[in-house]
């Protein structure tokens, strides 16, 4: 069994592609996309935490287009075990979860998940977020201008991860990057 991490789905939602220039030439590419990336890499046995804005039921735009798909059924299309942590979006999309953050002790880091970059938690070695879409954050934040007492951030949406999770393993590579 496999951990895998990710963020910013945003399925079933036609404005995503403009509000985050995403490069699909519709609503169907975006998510068949997202959801054969996700499959090739996550294993029916795996775990996902998907780090906010699955899905956006009811999105349609004033042309009527957007999906009216549930996140359930956004789920039976995916692999693994998906495990949310609350988005903005995330409130009337159907996803049955009430985690604002989670906490994960692996890799001999501790890893503090959620959405919005302005909760993260600076007393866990990294902070894996979302919503910042197409901004590649990999940053280090020092609290309150001290210097030991400091996170990693780093975002994990699909916008910069090539539109498909990414392993713990993966993560602390682009830590490593940073420390260069």
């Amino acid at each position: 069994m496999n951990y895998w991490v990710a963020s910013d789905y945003h399925l079933g939602s036609f404005n995503s592609i403009g509000y985050f220039n995403r490069p699909f030439r519709s609503l169907e590419h975006m998510n068949n996309t997202i959801i054969k990336n996700h499959n090739a890499r996550v294993k029916p046995s795996d775990t996902v935490y998907h780090v906010g804005d699955f899905c956006m039921r009811n999105s349609s735009d004033k042309t009527g287009k957007g999906m009216r798909t549930t996140s359930e059924e956004w789920e039976s299309k995916l692999n693994g075990k998906i495990i949310h942590i609350i988005g903005n979006h995330d409130q009337n999309n159907g996803v049955k979860s009430n985690i604002i953050n989670l906490s994960i002790l692996t890799h001999d880091r501790s890893f503090f998940l959620v959405h919005d970059p302005k909760y993260i938690n600076y007393t866990y070695d990294i902070n894996l977020v979302g919503h910042l879409h197409n901004k590649l954050t990999i940053e280090k934040r020092h609290y309150k201008d001290i210097e030991s007492i400091s996170t990693y951030v780093i975002n994990v949406g699909v916008d910069v991860n090539n539109f498909m999770p990414i392993t713990f393993d993966e993560v602390l590579k682009m830590e490593k990057e940073l420390l260069r």
